[in-house]
């Protein structure tokens, strides 16, 4: 079982920056394929950035260039950077574990959190 613990969403203006935590293991950080995931209202969850220790990140068209994801092993963390925000990436974020081969599609993903709600003004 792995437990995830969403933090650092809020309000933002467009333009601004918002760094997304994920509290999981040291065990998942290194081992695991992780990810972020977002959900706006009445849309489908969609993959945002995934993370793993052998693959180089992936990130959706829609974010390249603006986000970042990374983890700290040491402390069982997983972040997403994310900047020049505008108000389509306003969505609740989850964060996601899964077990090998994964990317960024959601049933890939055995584990996740409860979400946290990024809203970006105009």
């Amino acid at each position: 079982q792995v437990q995830l613990v969403e933090s650092g969403g809020g309000s933002v203006q467009a333009g601004g920056s918002l760094r997304l935590s994920c509290a999981a293991s040291r065990h998942a950080i290194s081992t695991m394929c992780m990810g972020w995931f977002r959900q706006a209202p009445g849309q489908e969850r969609v993959g945002v950035a995934r993370l793993n220790s052998y693959d180089p990140p992936i990130y959706a068209d829609s974010v390249k260039g603006r986000f970042t994801i990374s983890g700290d092993s040491a402390n069982g963390m997983l972040y997403l950077q994310m900047n020049s925000l505008k108000p389509e990436d306003s969505a609740m974020y989850y964060c996601a574990a899964g077990y090998f081969p994964c990317r960024l599609e959601l049933d890939e993903y055995t584990y996740w959190g409860q979400g946290i709600q990024v809203t970006v003004s105009s």
